[in-house]
């Protein structure tokens, strides 16, 4: 893929200062438009060789246009609050809000690269990580990103050449460092893993341009002209691309599914409930305290039958956690920031550190349920999001955080005499709402969204509990019982 690079391609001084104006005008015109109706946002991949040139594009994208509304990220080392997170972690929370550009310098392609040249994995693992990389990248292309990735490239002759050039000037001498020569020899092996990334990512959702970094005027006018080519189309022609989805949701033949074939019957009395409930509290406050929990994190996601005791359940679960160990996170529509990132970024910037807990009520899932069912987004969303909904558990699971995801179902019934309860207790009313009444009358609409749900996303890693909520003892003990177990799995104890 680099053949085209090494070419020595050029730019001459005279031809570069006529297109440079022009397109540094062309450049802030598409950028202002693009802040006005911010209905994307732009994200810009710098990788490559050492002196390549990396560092002056990114500085004369900042000169040619309004440095207020581009943004670079910088990635290192992670610090310790990244390595408590998935390896994502770090760049989800980075990412460009719509109307905004973002420049990576350094990105979620440079560890898999550098641990590759370094053989601190094999083929299978690199492989498996780039596989994941293109659906992460889908996904944001999928929420309206326009996505470009730059490799600035230098043959081994034009990086020595280039090193050395800069080390006579010392004004950039400082640049230059002997890990850069040290990675100079080992070139070659960068190159081959390099070209096999870019192969297998080279999407046609998010290619890679391929950058001839050996002469400064060429390499500046190409990445500036492309991002205006790319900024134009998109500004122009608004219409959201179209990629493959998950294949429609087969029909249950005999119209049983997970939930609608659930018993509701059991039930505990009093007395019972009592006891269980302070063991299962018991043991989970034992287990979130055990040394090894400091090395795990959990994630508890509830979902359910509106008026089927989520906040009561959460309530005992958190009593049995220290306060400062935790975090509810409520989940409603979603905000305007919020709005501005794609849908899974208000789940991402919640993920709890090693040690503890994140309690979603509601959750990630809204997007195969009210927004399925409610028309919010289009079936091409909805299909998808089980996929990226799968990715995002493994993901969490790979970084040692557990999740346990509860659905709780009551019948329309039960139900009803909840939402008459509601109605009569005063210091339950708020809990009642009209859009509850008018979800009520989407019962069997929601039934099968959740059975589909659960049908497409309970993995072994994550899967779901179906609780038989009717009764509010047995539900809540059941829960507090299934964390348990799954902590004690993880934990080993």
């Amino acid at each position: 893929m680099f053949e085209s690079a090494e070419l020595g391609h050029k730019v001459d001084r005279k031809r570069y200062q006529e297109e440079a104006e022009h397109l540094r005008v062309e450049l802030q015109r598409a950028q202002y438009e693009l802040r006005e109706a911010p209905h994307f946002p732009v994200l810009i991949v710098i990788s490559g060789v050492d002196g390549g040139g990396k560092s002056e594009t990114i500085s004369k994208l900042y000169e040619w246009m309004d440095p207020r509304f581009l943004s670079t990220l910088a990635f290192s080392a992670p610090t310790d609050e990244e390595r408590d997170r998935p390896v994502m972690w770090r760049y989800w929370r980075s990412l460009p809000p719509k109307g905004r550009i973002g420049v990576f310098a350094g990105s979620w392609y440079s560890e898999p690269i550098a641990t590759s040249v370094a053989d601190r994995q094999d083929d299978d693992h690199l492989d498996h990580e780039m596989a994941r990389i293109n659906r992460f990248e889908g996904m944001l292309v999928n929420e309206g990103a326009l996505v470009l990735k730059f490799w600035f490239h230098l043959s081994k002759k034009a990086q020595k050449a280039r090193f050395e050039m800069l080390e006579s000037d010392p004004r950039t001498a400082w640049r230059v460092t002997k890990e850069s020569w040290a990675r100079l020899k080992t070139q070659p092996k960068l190159l081959d893993v390099a070209g096999h990334v870019l192969r297998v990512t080279n999407t046609p959702w998010a290619p890679w341009i391929v950058v001839d970094g050996s002469d400064d005027n060429y390499r500046n006018l190409q990445v500036g002209k492309t991002l205006l080519e790319a900024l134009r189309y998109r500004l122009d022609k608004p219409t959201p691309q179209s990629f493959a989805v998950a294949p429609p949701i087969a029909q249950r033949l005999d119209g049983r599914d997970v939930i609608s074939a659930l018993d509701l019957s059991p039930r505990l009395d009093k007395a019972q409930y009592e006891r269980q409930l302070a063991k299962y509290q018991g043991r989970l406050s034992e287990l979130v305290r055990h040394p090894k929990f400091a090395k795990r994190a959990l994630v508890i996601a509830f979902e359910g039958s509106d008026a089927a005791g989520k906040g009561g359940a959460i309530r005992r679960v958190t009593a049995a956690i220290d306060a400062r160990q935790f975090q509810i996170v409520p989940i409603a529509a979603p905000t305007d920031e919020e709005r501005a990132q794609p849908y899974l970024w208000r789940f991402w910037r919640h993920v709890p550190r090693k040690g503890r807990v994140a309690i979603f009520d509601r959750s990630w899932y809204g997007r195969v349920l009210v927004e399925r069912v409610e028309g919010f987004c289009s079936e091409a969303d909805w299909l998808r999001a089980y996929t990226e909904i799968n990715d995002f558990e493994h993901s969490l699971d790979v970084a040692d955080i557990d999740v346990v995801k509860f659905w709780l179902q009551i019948d329309q019934d039960e139900q009803l005499k909840r939402f008459k309860e509601r109605e009569a207790t005063e210091f339950k009313r708020f809990k009642i709402t009209d859009e509850d009444w008018r979800n009520r009358e989407k019962w069997d609409a929601y039934r099968v969204a959740a059975a589909d749900m659960v049908d497409r996303t309970s993995t072994g890693q994550a899967p779901w509990t179906l609780v038989e909520a009717n009764d509010k003892y047995f539900a809540r003990v059941k829960i507090l019982k299934t964390i348990c177990e799954r902590l004690e799995k993880a934990l080993g104890v």
